[in-house]
């Protein structure tokens, strides 16, 4: 993996770097673990080979190597889910004996927990095991691995700072996590944290070279995860190797996908590397410039939920909205296509009930959010905002959206879009054809009309919701080429729950 150069709380790194090789000579294994003389011959070195995407240099073929422990005699092995994860092959070295290749397969990962267990081919491996005894502050501590990508072994002495402390980082969210000063880098991630007796503390996952912290994940955290991993069950997670990032103001934008794990939930939803992921189940993602909000999500659903996403793709410089665990994104419909329009800073608004939301642009400041009710008797809630209702409801001269929504109504998209079009004709609209409409989270129906009142574009949707839950209707007004990109970003934001 490329070593990292996001932050942990305020300048930390993640420890998976480029490197090449040197060799070195090591006990064979027993029934017993080793202690703490036999710490180098149970550390592993890991090369992880694959194409990855980065914000900053865009898609790329790496060999990142990172480090890891053996757990059992037969190749049980426990690293970062960030060292391996979306790797195409993956190369072992034992204690830096680079004279023998290993090859090994992932079992398990967690991209919120920052794990993953491997399976090295072979048997009768010295192995690591882990402390009985409580982890306190001040407790000698010995971080091993491979810094720097050197196949050369080190191991760096230092003590528990703090025992337990908070884990979020832009690559994990981990709780809890072991401050100490045993110098770690870049390298060092998944390496072994012993204690002087040579058994396991935590897992090195990062570090902060300015203020010389240094962080594992707690050994209480992982035994809590380790079964599942090495039975193949991935935890808190769904395929994803990614970072937050943040703006230059230091905003959060999103969550970044460096690489997806194959045949995982991301995979299967159509996510690919390179997009950001700004929204699951209806929270930002990446607020704070961590996973936190990514996986609090996974923690309050679980991972084999059904969990609505909505993303950026800027390859295509498109959005995306669908499920993981459900159905595909597909490309959010598009008014301005072509355009360079902005729609600028926007708000959220709501109707009276709270049941209906969309963003729009702060100039669209008055709002209706009454219900109304259509000649068949049913009961639509209904939301509106523009800079000028009046312009907007009555005439053709200011922009502005309309969002129903009803439970009882049961039409067809298309009986749905009827109930908003008539008329329309005798205002000079001129009709672009209905097409098909589907966002992620509804489908339908839409249609573009052109000419209305002399200059407007007026946008019709008709749709469901894919759980056949309530009827959404959508009507959007533009008089300038500038009010399009309002008009997509109403389209591209628009739900209703009940």
């Amino acid at each position: 993996m490329p070593q990292h150069t996001t932050t942990m709380i305020s300048a930390a790194v993640g420890a998976g770097v480029l490197a090449v090789g040197l060799s070195g000579c090591f006990p064979t294994g027993g029934t017993a673990p080793v202690g703490f003389d036999g710490v180098q011959s149970a550390t592993i070195q890991i090369e992880s080979v694959g194409t990855f995407v980065s914000p900053e240099e865009g898609g790329y073929e790496a060999a990142g190597r990172g480090s890891g422990f053996i757990i059992t005699p037969d190749g049980l092995a426990v690293t970062n889910n960030h060292v391996v994860t979306g790797a195409g092959t993956i190369k072992v070295w034992r204690g830096g004996d680079t004279t023998k290749e290993l090859s090994a397969k992932v079992l398990g990962s967690s991209e919120c927990l920052d794990l993953a267990v491997v399976q090295l081919e072979g048997s009768g491996y010295p192995f690591l095991d882990w402390r009985k005894g409580d982890i306190d502050t001040a407790l000698d501590v010995y971080a091993a691995g491979f810094p720097l990508g050197d196949p050369t072994f080190t191991e760096t002495k230092g003590i528990v700072s703090k025992a337990e402390t908070d884990g979020q980082t832009s690559w994990a969210s981990v709780e809890p996590v072991i401050e100490h000063d045993a110098r770690i880098r870049g390298g060092n991630s998944g390496g072994p944290l012993v204690d002087p007796e040579g058994a396991l503390v935590g897992v090195n996952y990062a570090g902060n070279d300015a203020l010389d912290y240094n962080y594992a994940i707690h050994r209480d955290a992982v035994l809590d995860v380790i079964g599942d991993l090495v039975d193949g069950k991935d935890v808190l997670s769904l395929g994803v190797n990614g970072e937050a990032l943040v703006d230059d103001e230091g905003a959060g934008l999103g969550i970044w996908v460096n690489s997806v794990k194959s045949g995982s939930a991301a995979d299967e939803a159509g996510v690919e590397p390179g997009d950001l992921l700004t929204n699951m189940e209806g929270v930002s993602l990446g607020a704070d410039g961590t996973m936190t909000e990514y996986c609090d999500v996974l923690r309050t659903h679980g991972q084999d939920a059904t969990l609505s996403v909505e993303l950026y793709r800027p390859s295509e410089e498109a959005y995306y909205r669908g499920q993981f665990n459900g159905e595909p994104i597909t490309a959010v419909p598009v008014v301005s296509s072509g355009s360079d329009a902005d729609a600028g800073e926007t708000v959220a608004v709501t109707d009276d009930s709270g049941a209906i939301t969309f963003d729009a642009p702060v100039s669209w400041s008055q709002v209706d959010g009454a219900p109304v009710t259509d000649d068949s008797g049913n009961t639509w809630q209904a939301v509106s905002a523009s800079p000028d209702l009046a312009g907007y409801t009555s005439a053709w001269t200011s922009p502005g959206a309309t969002v129903y929504a009803s439970q009882t109504a049961q039409l067809t998209p298309d009986a749905a879009a009827d109930l908003v079009t008539s008329g329309l004709a005798e205002a000079g609209c001129t009709s672009n054809g209905r097409e098909p409409f589907d966002d992620g989270v509804h489908s339908g129906v839409w249609e573009i009309f052109t000419g209305c009142g002399g200059n407007a574009t007026y946008v019709v949707v008709g749709a469901n919701d894919y759980e056949g839950t309530y009827t959404t209707i959508v009507t959007a007004q533009a008089i300038s080429d500038a009010d399009l990109a309002a008009v997509d970003e109403v389209l591209a934001t628009f739900y209703a729950i009940y």
